[in-house]
């Protein structure tokens, strides 16, 4: 083993597979000879060079195609397997120029041919060896990260559709930001649907969990949702419906999906929430923002079969709008300590930004978040913003189910953690 190079320069770590005591002495005095700085390791056989890749990481590999346990493109395809990241130099006979050719197909960044190769041609293969490889590593992962960006666009589009609206009066915006940048969409999903009614419904929902699993999950539950509101399912039935969806596609049995349903009827003037393990809805009118309090019910699939899913049903405002938004939004870090952003972070910041256009507002909203946050928290978060207006009062002396209260007198609730 040669002595490594000294620290102050880049050396390469070079790893000579080599049984012949004297070509492997040749290769050592020709590494000698040129002013690459490097490390050298011996490995006799490819069990000896497993044991060394498996050891410590090398930049190239100067492989003798004829070892005592292995022979041929064989130990090529082994070398790979042990140490994708590593570049393969071939050693070659005089009589087998074909072999290098066919090593190069296999994987191999080069090929030398024994007794031909002086120190200059010795020290281009290394370095164009390892910057080869170097170019195929970026090369592949700029493959994978358009490959993601085209699995992002597709969970997306299911996760975050386009609202049917066909009333003037009521309009939805929506953000949406993963939690990991670059990361695959997590389990946020939302959507909205007007009916012939005039009603208009709107779902935000969380799959425990993150990755391709859950958000696959949370499409399914998504179109689920708009499947079974635009045909007419409502309520306890509708959720029980998702319940079932839920248990038939989710990979293990410990996802869970929190979510609230809600159902804004602008003709009778009224709201009603199912809130399904998830935080109350904010409501903004011209006194500002408050939280709405609402009855609570158990997630999906925390005890299938249950059914708990108490409605609440308010009179609303002629004019205001709802935020519902998941628990990645508040449970952000608010600053340089360990406090968290919560529901009066929320507040406080709507406060501020009243006089802000709504897509504008939301996402000063994020943008706020994710700057307090320092990147410390790293849940997905999805934000829906419903706003209506010249909505008709309910009647006076009119009976209002499920009724918890005028939205506009509500008393601000203290921020939970769930």
């Amino acid at each position: 083993m040669t002595p490594p190079a000294p620290r102050d320069e880049t050396a390469y770590d070079i790893l000579l597979v080599e049984d012949d005591e004297g070509d492997a002495l040749l290769v050592e005095e020709l590494l000698y000879d040129t002013d690459l700085p490097h490390s050298l390791v011996r490995g006799r056989t490819m069990a000896e060079a497993r044991r060394e890749l498996a050891g410590r990481r090398f930049d190239c590999v100067l492989l003798d195609l004829h070892l005592p346990d292995i022979s041929g493109l064989e130990s090529v395809e082994a070398i790979r397997r042990e140490d994708p990241q590593a570049a393969v130099i071939v050693l070659t006979g005089l009589a087998e120029s074909g072999a290098g050719v066919d090593a190069l197909a296999a994987g191999a960044q080069d090929y030398l041919v024994k007794g031909k190769v002086d120190h200059e041609l010795l020290q281009r293969a290394v370095r164009y060896a390892v910057q080869r490889k170097q170019s195929e590593r970026a090369s592949a992962a700029l493959q994978v990260g358009r490959l993601r960006a085209q699995e992002n666009a597709r969970l997306e589009r299911g996760l975050l559709p386009e609202p049917i609206l066909a009333s003037p009066s009521v309009t939805a915006t929506s953000r949406y930001f993963p939690g990991r940048e670059q990361a695959l969409l997590g389990g946020d999903f939302l959507d909205v649907v007007q009916t012939e009614d005039g009603q208009v419904h709107a779902v935000v929902g969380d799959v425990s969990g993150h990755g391709p699993d859950a958000a696959a999950l949370g499409v399914c539950l998504r179109i689920a949702w708009r499947a079974l509101t635009l045909g007419g399912h409502r309520g306890a039935q509708l959720l029980d419906l998702l319940e079932r969806m839920h248990i038939a596609e989710r990979t293990g049995s410990d996802l869970f999906t929190t979510c609230t349903l809600i159902t804004l009827d602008p003709a009778r003037g009224l709201l009603t929430l199912h809130l399904v393990g998830h935080h109350e809805p904010l409501i903004v009118t011209s006194r500002g923002p408050e939280v709405l309090q609402s009855k609570h019910g158990i997630a999906l699939g925390i005890i299938p079969g249950l059914g708990e899913w108490p409605a609440t049903t308010v009179p609303l405002p002629p004019d205001g709008s709802l935020i519902v938004y998941t628990d990645g939004l508040i449970e952000g870090y608010a600053g340089g300590d360990d406090s968290r952003l919560g529901v009066e972070g929320v507040l406080a910041i709507l406060g501020e930004t009243r006089s802000y256009g709504t897509g504008e507002q939301l996402d000063h909203l994020i943008a706020e978040a994710r700057a307090r946050n320092a990147d410390r928290h790293t849940d997905d978060l999805a934000v829906l913003r419903i706003d209506w207006c010249d909505v008709r009062r309910p009647e006076p002396g009119a009976r209002v189910p499920d009724q918890s209260g005028d939205p506009r007198d509500v008393a601000r609730r203290q921020p939970t953690d769930r």
